[in-house]
């Protein structure tokens, strides 16, 4: 009888087979470990919540994702490294725009069904960690109160700086318009209504605030070139906001932009809070262009107020010609207006750099979890920062440009028919004779006895 093949087979023959046995082995133990390149994992994911340890959980939300992995293994795929876990990215998961229960109950499951190829192709889950991001308690106490102080303050000067504007005889210029228009924005996105987050189910909070920073942005951003663009004192007749069209058009159409970008996410998020817009390879293209077109036409807009600022402090040297010509009393009058208002406008763009620099870093951060390695620290120090310097900023334009009722020629009456010749002016908008402001007279606005 012929005998087994173990038995008539060569040596060489029988190593090759149990090389390949081994081989096989090897993939068998690997396969469980490995992962695809570009592998979607499918999650059924569910959250419920309740108000106390006793009663029944309640379903807030129900929903079927998918999540594309972006894995890889540091070590050589060989079988001493079997067993060694994948260092994958983190994967945008949800986001509530409001926290109104006391406990909340987190569902996660990862069906598999190889007809259809869900969960094929991912490798043997290990572990599954989540990451919180949420505001600390902390924080949440100083937001809460510098906007509460905040906005009773921001108020009550707008309402002081309008009534000063309506006492005029004469109608209100543009620049005192867009004033205005900034102390409300201002308001708007003082306005505490973070409280009722607090006993109210709002999930449209995040949508909201997003909305009223994209407002306060516009107006802020139109308003600087607005009133570098009064102080320019060249020939163009200005005091239209047609005038303005050029450069607060592409403000506003970018604004809408970001508008609808955000209604891309936040807008599906109130009813979904498991969508992301990150989840898919066209979203997060989509998502980097916006943030990236966003950085970049952020930097142009600071280069070209530099560049009107550059302008104003060109002309008012220029009008520094006729100063040796003037009285002494009055020389040494004008150079002080001239040095507050270049004071003045190198606060403006600071204030505008800063802005620049806390978008783009906010920016960045919002979607730090999504660009892997490229990580950016924010503390919260720099977030009431940049809060509180934009409402001493509109503060301190409301008040130093509503009318005043001194007048420098009231204080010099006597000299007046003497130096009626001495006058100069150093911006275009004409105000009226009862009108002067404080910052027309620290900028030079009306010189006029």
């Amino acid at each position: 009888m012929a005998g087994a093949i173990i038995e008539n087979m060569s040596t060489k023959k029988l190593v090759i087979v149990g090389v390949t046995l081994l081989l096989f082995q090897a993939l068998a133990f690997m396969v469980g470990g490995l992962i695809e390149e570009g592998a979607v994992v499918t999650v059924d994911v569910g959250l419920a919540y309740r108000d106390d340890m006793f009663s029944e959980w309640k379903e807030m939300v129900h929903s079927v994702e998918q999540r594309k992995l972006h894995c890889n293994l540091s070590l050589p795929k060989t079988y001493e490294n079997e067993g060694r876990y994948y260092d994958c990215d983190h994967l945008p998961f949800m986001e509530l725009g409001s926290v109104a229960h006391k406990y909340y109950l987190l569902n996660i499951r990862l069906p598999v069904n190889e007809r259809k190829k869900v969960n094929v192709g991912i490798g043997e889950i290990k572990d599954i960690r989540l990451i919180s991001i949420h505001q600390n308690g902390g924080f949440t106490k100083v937001w809460f109160a510098m906007k509460t102080f905040l906005t009773p303050s921001i108020l009550i000067i707008m309402i002081w700086y309008w009534r000063r504007i309506t006492l005029m005889t004469r109608p209100p210029v543009l620049l005192e318009k867009v004033i205005f228009a900034l102390g409300i924005s201002m308001t708007f996105i003082n306005m505490p209504v973070e409280w009722f987050s607090v006993g109210f189910n709002w999930t449209w909070m995040l949508l909201f605030g997003d909305i009223r920073q994209g407002i306060f942005y516009s107006m802020l951003l139109s308003f600087w070139i607005i009133f570098c663009g009064e102080h320019l004192m060249d020939q163009t007749e200005r005091n239209r906001f047609s005038v303005y069209w050029k450069q607060v058009g592409p403000i506003v159409f970018g604004s809408f932009c970001l508008f609808i970008f955000d209604m891309c996410e936040r807008g599906v998020q109130l009813t979904n809070p498991f969508y992301s817009i990150w989840a898919s390879d066209v979203g997060t293209e989509l998502a980097m262009s916006f943030i990236i077109v966003a950085g970049i036409c952020a930097c142009l807009y600071f280069l070209f107020l530099c560049f009107m600022v550059f302008q104003v402090f060109r002309n008012i040297s220029g009008k520094r010609t006729s100063l040796p010509a003037m009285s002494k009393a009055r020389r040494l009058h004008y150079e002080g207006l001239i040095f507050r208002f270049k004071f003045l406008m190198l606060v403006t763009l600071l204030c505008a750099a800063m802005t620049v620099i806390f978008f783009i870093i906010s920016q960045v951060n919002e979607g730090h979890w999504h660009w892997g390695d490229h990580t950016v620290q924010v503390s919260s120090a720099f977030f009431t920062g940049i809060y509180g310097m934009w409402n001493l900023y509109v503060f301190a334009i409301m008040f130093l440009y509503a009318p005043s009722h001194k007048r420098y020629g009231d204080e010099q009456s006597s000299d007046a028919g003497a130096n009626s010749g001495e006058d100069i002016q150093l911006t275009t908008t004409i105000t009226h004779v009862d009108g002067p402001t404080e910052i027309y007279k620290m900028s030079g606005k009306e010189a006029q006895e």
